[in-house]
């Protein structure tokens, strides 16, 4: 599956959500996308964030217009993990599964798996996918063995892999990913990858970006944005 060629449509991918509502509506309001524009979320939509409930479902919004492309990270793992598993739920609340389930509580008691709806369950289990291609790009959560075609990588380095300078893929793409946090707020840009997980749950921001322009917009939970390129921001690996 590929984008169109015309360059009124543009290819955005979203770096870690983590239930920031705010920050995703102060940045969609920023950005702007049309219905020609391809959007790539980059996982990690749950957990940490007071809003997880209000993250999915804008992005069951943006889903059923056709234009999403959702990836899956690792808390959308261990959320589903827990579901099926019991024994995990105390690990997971640590991981910021507390604020998932806060996220849906109604009433005075505390919410429970029952209380996420069943169509949040099913984006959640089935819309998901472990990375996206196009003739330039890989995007994926975490990261890739850098020696491995796609075909061939193992599914936990896509969820779990921090980014630590990888070396350069060997198709020659450029690697869009998430899921290590930069505390900068700023993305990492070493040429042949880029990491957008800029901490929006911490003291950071969300970022949204332009693969094709660099161009990306910024906005955090206090509703303030701004905007950079990639090109002010690549370093050296190792730096």
């Amino acid at each position: 599956m590929q984008p169109s060629g015309s360059h009124s449509i543009r290819l955005l991918a979203i770096g870690d959500i983590h239930g920031c509502s705010r920050a995703l509506d102060a940045l969609l309001d920023l950005v702007r996308p049309t219905p020609d524009d391809w959007i790539v979320t980059l996982g990690d939509y749950v957990d940490r964030g007071p809003d997880t409930r209000g993250v999915i479902e804008r992005l069951l919004e943006l889903n059923a217009s056709g234009q999403l492309i959702p990836l899956r990270g690792n808390h959308e793992e261990m959320l589903l993990e827990c579901r099926t598993n019991f024994t995990l739920i105390n690990e997971w609340l640590q991981w910021g599964g507390q604020e998932t389930l806060d996220s849906y509580q109604t009433g005075e008691r505390g919410a429970v798996f029952e209380d996420i709806p069943l169509e949040h369950w099913h984006f959640l289990e089935t819309n998901l996918t472990d990375w996206f291609e196009t003739d330039r790009f890989i995007f994926v959560h975490g990261g890739l063995d850098p020696r491995l075609p796609l075909e061939r990588q193992p599914v936990a380095p896509m969820r779990w892999m921090k980014f630590a300078d990888p070396a350069p893929h060997c198709s020659g793409k450029t690697v869009i990913c998430g899921h290590t946090h930069q505390a900068s707020g700023w993305p990492r840009n070493i040429g042949h990858a880029v990491c957008l997980d800029t901490w929006v749950y911490g003291a950071g921001w969300l970022t949204c970006l332009d693969v094709d322009s660099g161009q990306f917009w910024q906005a955090n939970q206090a509703g303030e944005t701004r905007t950079s390129t990639l090109a002010e921001h690549l370093v050296g690996r190792g730096s």
